[in-house]
C-alpha cells in the first residue's frame, strides 16, 4: 500500500534544499481537523535558511507541488502547506490492499527475527480467579496479539503464583478442617474457604502461624507429603483456570511460575555478593538503592528465605539466557511499580546491558461497588461467573429481539464474552475502575456488541448481494473508485488505511485501547457510509465497487477485534 507520508516527503524534498527526505518526513503532521487537510507541512523551520517568512515559503511549496496527481488539493494556510490526498487514489489503494491481504491486513514485519516475552494473567494457585485478574489477562493477551501482528516472535508466559508462605497456611488449614472430596468437587471455592478459615482462626490461635511457617519450610525442602499436597492444589487450580482461559480463547506457551525459580535463587544471591551489592541489615540481606532514589530492596529475610524480588531477578536472567528476548514485558498492576523499579535497577547494577529491556506495563485496579476485594475475607467476584452471566444475559437479549443467528449459543458466547473484554480494553489501562454488572452488560453505545453488530451488518450486505456479485467485488480489476468519493466513503477509507499504523502505535505504547478506539471509529464510519450510500444499486460497476468497500471495512473490523481477543459473528 502507498505510504502517503513517504510519498509527500519525496515530493517536497525535490523543492527544498538543506533538509533530507527523512527530516521532511518527520516534520509532516496530520491535522486534527480534517478540514485542514489530510497532511500538513509546517514551514517555520525553513525561515532561517531560506531567509523568507514562513507563510511565503508555504505559498511557494504549495504552488510547486499542487499539480501532482496524488493530491486533490494543496493550499497554503499561514505557515502551513495543507495537502488533501486524491480521494480516488486513496480509496482504490485501500480497497485493493485489504482485499489482497485479507486477515493479514494490518500486520507488519517490524519485529522480524526478534523475540518478545509477554507475562500476563499470573493468578495465585488455590485462590479464586476473580474479576481483578481480568485486567492483566485481557490486556496481556491483547499486547501479545499486537506484537505478533508487528512480526515479533511472542512467548506468552503465565507466571503462576505457586510459591510462598500462603501454601503453608493452605496446607495447615486443609489438615485441620479439610477433606479430599470437597476439594475435588469445587477446588477453588473450597480452598478459598480453607484460606479464609485460617485467617479467622489465627486471631484466637496464633500458634497456627508458627505451624504454617514450619509447613512451608518443609515444602521448601521438598518434603514428600507437603510437596504432594502442593502439587495437587496446583493441578486442581490449573483445571479451573484453564476453563476460564478456554472461554476467553487464551493460550500460554509456559506456565513456569514462582516455584520454577526456587532452585535458581541461590545463584542470584551469589551474583549479588560477587558484585558487592549485598549488605546485612538486622539479620536480613538487602541491596541499598537509596543512592538511586529508591528504598532498599530486601533480598533474603533473616531466616534465609527468599522474596519475590529474588525470584524476579532469577526469572529475568533465565528468560534472557533461554529466549534472548528483545523485550521482556510484564503486565502487572501499578501497585507493583516500586517492586519493578527496584529489581530492574538491580539487574542494571549487575552489569547486564539488557536491564532496560525488561518492561513493566502497569494498569489500574478493579474494585467492587461494595468495596475493595479481599481474598482473605472471601469477598470476591469470580471471573468465570462474570463471563457465564454475560453469556446468559446476551442469550436473553438475542431471544427477545429475535436476532437471526445460525447458532444462538455460539453467538451469545461471542457477544457476551466480547462485551466483557471490550469494556476492559476500551479505556486507558492505567485508570482504576469500579466493577458494575449493569455497566458490563450494557450493550448500547461504544461497546463491543456495537462493533460486532456493525461487522454482522457488513456481512449481511454481502450475503444479500449474492455470491456472484461478491466474487466480482473481490477482484481489484472491477473496482472503479469514482463511484465512492463521497465524504463518508473517504472517511471510512482513511480509517481503514490507518489501521496498520494504529497497531504499531498501540504496540509502542503497550496500550490496547488505541486499537479499541480505532475500531469504534471504524464501525461508526462504516455505519455512516451504510446510511449515506445506496450500495445494492442497479449500476453493476457502482454496486461492485461499493461492495468492495464493504468487504474491506468488514475485514478491517474483524482484524481489529481479533487483536483484542474477540470474535466477529457473521449474523447478529
Amino acid at each position: 500500500m502507498v505510504n502517503f507520508k513517504e510519498e509527500i516527503a519525496k515530493i517536497i524534498s525535490g523543492h527544498i534544499d538543506g533538509l533530507s527526505e527523512q527530516d521532511i518526513y518527520n516534520m509532516i503532521e496530520i491535522p486534527q481537523d480534517s478540514k485542514m487537510g489530510d497532511y500538513a507541512f509546517p514551514c517555520f523551520k525553513l525561515a532561517k535558511t531560506l531567509r523568507k517568512a514562513p507563510p511565503m515559503i508555504a505559498s511557494d511549496i504549495a504552488a510547486k507541488i499542487g499539480d501532482n496527481s496524488i493530491f486533490e488539493k494543496v493550499e497554503q494556510v499561514n505557515a502551513y502547506v495543507n495537502m488533501f490526498i486524491s480521494k480516488e487514489e486513496l480509496v482504490k489503494d485501500v480497497i485493493v490492499e485489504v482485499l489482497k491481504e485479507g486477515e493479514d491486513y494490518g500486520k507488519t514485519d517490524i519485529g522480524g527475527g526478534k523475540t518478545v516475552i509477554v507475562e500476563f494473567s499470573s493468578p495465585n494457585i488455590a485462590k479464586p480467579f476473580h474479576i481483578g485478574h481480568i485486567r492483566s489477562t485481557v490486556i496481556g493477551n491483547s499486547i501479545n496479539k499486537i506484537y505478533k501482528a508487528m512480526g515479533y516472535n511472542v512467548v506468552r508466559i503465565n507466571h503462576l503464583g505457586d510459591y510462598g508462605t500462603q501454601f503453608g497456611k493452605m496446607i495447615c488449614a486443609y489438615r485441620h478442617w479439610g477433606n479430599k472430596e470437597d476439594v475435588i468437587k469445587e477446588p477453588i471455592k473450597t480452598l478459598l474457604h480453607y484460606y479464609t478459615k485460617f485467617h479467622e482462626e489465627v486471631d484466637n490461635h496464633p500458634e497456627l502461624d508458627d505451624e504454617a511457617r514450619q509447613i512451608f519450610t518443609k515444602l521448601e525442602h521438598g518434603e514428600k507429603e507437603e510437596t504432594e499436597l502442593w502439587q495437587w492444589f496446583r493441578d486442581e487450580s490449573l483445571k479451573e483456570f484453564n476453563r476460564v482461559y478456554k472461554m476467553l480463547g487464551i493460550e500460554f506457551d509456559s506456565y513456569a511460575g514462582e516455584s520454577f525459580y526456587s532452585d535458581k535463587m541461590p545463584q542470584v544471591v551469589q551474583m549479588l555478593k560477587d558484585n558487592n551489592l549485598i549488605e546485612k541489615s538486622q539479620g536480613a540481606e538487602i541491596v541499598d538503592l537509596e543512592p538511586y532514589g529508591l528504598t532498599p530492596a530486601l533480598i533474603t529475610k533473616s531466616d534465609g528465605s527468599s522474596l519475590y524480588i529474588t525470584r524476579d531477578i532469577a526469572a529475568s536472567v533465565y528468560r534472557k539466557n533461554t529466549y534472548d528476548f528483545y523485550k521482556n514485558i510484564y503486565v502487572v498492576a501499578s501497585q507493583q511499580n516500586l517492586h519493578f523499579q527496584q529489581w530492574i535497577k538491580i539487574i542494571e547494577l549487575l552489569g547486564f546491558d539488557w536491564a532496560r529491556d525488561n518492561i513493566h506495563v502497569p494498569f489500574g485496579l478493579v474494585s467492587l461497588e461494595e468495596g475493595t476485594m479481599s481474598t482473605r475475607h472471601g469477598r470476591v467476584v469470580f471471573l468465570e461467573d462474570v463471563l457465564n452471566r454475560a453469556v446468559e444475559q446476551t442469550k436473553e437479549i438475542i431471544k427477545e429481539k429475535g436476532v437471526n443467528t445460525d447458532n444462538i449459543e455460539e453467538t451469545a458466547k461471542q457477544v457476551g464474552i466480547g462485551a466483557v473484554v471490550f469494556q476492559e480494553l476500551s479505556n486507558n489501562r492505567i485508570k482504576d475502575y469500579v466493577f458494575s454488572w449493569n455497566k458490563v452488560l450494557d450493550f448500547n453505545g461504544e461497546t463491543g456488541p456495537y462493533v460486532q453488530y456493525t461487522y454482522a451488518r457488513a456481512a449481511s450486505v454481502l450475503r444479500n448481494a449474492g455470491q456472484e456479485a461478491c466474487a466480482k467485488a473481490l477482484d481489484a480489476h472491477n473496482i472503479n473508485p469514482e463511484y465512492i468519493t463521497g465524504d463518508s466513503a473517504y472517511e471510512l477509507a482513511k480509517l481503514i488505511y490507518a489501521l496498520p499504523q494504529t497497531i504499531v502505535d498501540a504496540g509502542e505504547k503497550y496500550e490496547p485501547s488505541v486499537v479499541t478506539r480505532h475500531i469504534v471509529n471504524l464501525a461508526q464510519a462504516f455505519n455512516r457510509f451504510y446510511h449515506d450510500e445506496h450500495i445494492l444499486v442497479d449500476n453493476e460497476e457502482e454496486k461492485i465497487t461499493k461492495l468492495a468497500m464493504v468487504a474491506a471495512a468488514k475485514t478491517a473490523i474483524k482484524n481489529g477485534l481479533a487483536l483484542l481477543g474477540m470474535e466477529a459473528p457473521e449474523r447478529m
